[in-house]
C-alpha cells in the first residue's frame, strides 16, 4: 500500500474517515491525498426548478455563481481541517483536490494513482437520514476496481481483522490482498465461511484449502465455518470475538450467496460499527 485516496465531504464521518487515515500512513508508509467533491447537482437544480422560465437566465446565473463561491470557500475549510488532523499527528497530507461532479464519475481518473480508496459510509446528511449509507459511498464501492475501506462513525485501532469468505472472486481478492501484504501481520487474523447446513462439505473443503494458502503464505488465521443468516452470524461473530475490522467481498457467489450491494453488504455496513474493507 503505496498510495491512498481519502474521500471527504467535511463531515464528522468524513473526520473519522482522516484519523483511519493517518493511523494507515502511519502503519506502512503510504502517501494519502485529499478529494472533495462539489456535487454538481446543487448547480443544476436551481435552473432546472424554474420550470417555468419566468425569472429567466440571469437570476440563476448569479445564484450559480454565489453557490460556486460558497463551495470554493466551504472546500478550503475542508482542507484546513483535513490537514490540522494530519499535522496533529505528524503526517503530511499530500496533496487536496477540489473538483466539481459526481464521485463515482472521477474515479476512473483517480484510481490508476491509488491503491485504497478511503471513505465515511454516511456523508454530510446524516443527520437527515440516520439509517442510511451515503449513496456516493454505495457507487464507488459498486464501480471501484480498488480496495475501498468504508469507515464507521468513531476510530478504534485496529488489532483483529475478519475475511468473510465465500468462494467467489471477491472474497478471493480480500484473501490475497491479506495474504500479500506484511502491513496487518501482527493482528488477530480470522477466516469465516457462513454457509446452509447443506453446504457443509463444500464449505469445508473451500475454507481448509484457503487455510492453508495463508499458513503456507506465513499467515496463521482463526478458521470457522457458521450456519445461519450471513448477516446476524457474521455480526453476531463481530462482537463474540471484539473483531476491529471486517473483509469482504462486495459481491457475493456461492456459499453466501446474498452478499451483495443492497442487500447483506448494505446491511453489515449498516449495523457494524467497524471498518469495512471491500473487493469487487
Amino acid at each position: 500500500m503505496k498510495n491512498i485516496l481519502l474521500c471527504t465531504d467535511g463531515s464528522e464521518y468524513s473526520q473519522v474517515c482522516c484519523q483511519y487515515a493517518v493511523w494507515l500512513a502511519k502503519r506502512t508508509g503510504a502517501k494519502v491525498e485529499a478529494l472533495y467533491l462539489t456535487n454538481i447537482r446543487k448547480f443544476e437544480i436551481p435552473l432546472a426548478a424554474d420550470i417555468s422560465g419566468s425569472l429567466g437566465i440571469q437570476p440563476y446565473g448569479n445564484v450559480i455563481f454565489h453557490l460556486q463561491e460558497i463551495e470554493n470557500k466551504k472546500a478550503e475549510v475542508i482542507e484546513e481541517t483535513t490537514r490540522k488532523i494530519f499535522s496533529e499527528n505528524s503526517i503530511e497530507l499530500i496533496k487536496f483536490h477540489h473538483r466539481t461532479g459526481l464521485l463515482v464519475d472521477c474515479l476512473d481518473s483517480f484510481e490508476p494513482n491509488f491503491d485504497l480508496i478511503m471513505l465515511g459510509k454516511r456523508g454530510e446528511n446524516v443527520d437527515f437520514a440516520k439509517e442510511h449509507l451515503g449513496s456516493s459511498m454505495e457507487r464507488v464501492v459498486r464501480a471501484s476496481q480498488k480496495p475501498c475501506l468504508i469507515t464507521s462513525r468513531s476510530f478504534h485501532e485496529i488489532k483483529k481483522i475478519l475475511i468473510a469468505y465465500d468462494g467467489g472472486k471477491s472474497s478471493k481478492k480480500a484473501v490475497d490482498y491479506i495474504l500479500n501484504s506484511t502491513d496487518f501481520d501482527d493482528f488477530e487474523l480470522h477466516l469465516v465461511t457462513v454457509t446452509e447446513q447443506q453446504d457443509g462439505d463444500t464449505a469445508t473443503s473451500e475454507l481448509k484449502g484457503i487455510e492453508e494458502v495463508l499458513r503456507k503464505g506465513g499467515k496463521n488465521p482463526i478458521c470457522n465455518i457458521l450456519n445461519g443468516e450471513v448477516e446476524k452470524v457474521l455480526a453476531d461473530y463481530i462482537e463474540s470475538e471484539n473483531i476491529n475490522m471486517l473483509l469482504m467481498g462486495a459481491y457475493g457467489h456461492s456459499l453466501i450467496r446474498r452478499l451483495l450491494i443492497g442487500s447483506t453488504t448494505s446491511a453489515m455496513m449498516q449495523s457494524c460499527h467497524l471498518p469495512i474493507m471491500c473487493f469487487r
